[in-house]
């Protein structure tokens, strides 16, 4: 027993050493733009956090207390601040109103004005988008007119001050923006 599993240790540790290296790609960097491959960027964490503690910053100067939701393009979570003082129901309404300012960023500038749109005031959620709110406090994050993410801002009392939060924090990051 002992030999069979020195043999099949030794077999493992061996394996490498005999493997052979992946062939080198065609070209290096990889060619983009080809039939078929589309080119998006991407938020970085560090400017999701950088964004997420200017608009909590922003907020406690204006004498709020939110919780902060900043999502990639395709509506993952980068980053997450809840400041002291928030109630629970901050944490969903925040991702969702960054949600909504991702979803719906091609056709309204911000989940406020989606929500006038909709003559909504309550954050009543769209029953045929999941996750959609309508409700003032999201804001799309573009990198020179692609959405790149978005920031939603919960606990300000009142949807049009969490987007005044919202947008202080990509307002801080503007010039990596463009």
């Amino acid at each position: 027993m002992r030999i069979a599993a020195f043999a099949i240790a030794a077999s493992l540790t061996a394996a490498p050493a005999f493997a052979q290296p992946l062939p080198a790609p065609a070209s290096y960097p990889p060619v983009t733009g080809e039939k078929g491959v589309i080119v998006a960027h991407a938020l970085s964490l560090e400017l999701a956090d950088k964004i997420a503690h200017a608009a909590v910053d922003a907020c406690r100067k204006m004498g709020y207390h939110t919780t902060i939701t900043v999502l990639d393009s395709s509506g993952a979570l980068k980053a997450f601040l809840r400041d002291d003082m928030t109630g629970p129901h901050t944490i969903s309404l925040s991702k969702d109103k960054a949600y909504t300012a991702i979803t719906l960023a091609n056709r309204f500038a911000t989940s406020g004005t989606f929500a006038t749109a909709r003559n909504s005031t309550l954050g009543s959620p769209m029953t045929n988008i999941q996750g959609v709110v309508g409700v003032a406090g999201g804001v799309p994050i573009k990198f020179r007119g692609e959405v790149i993410g978005g920031i939603g801002s919960s606990g300000a009392v009142g949807g049009d001050k969490d987007e005044l939060c919202a947008q202080a924090g990509i307002d801080a990051v503007q010039a990596e923006l463009k």
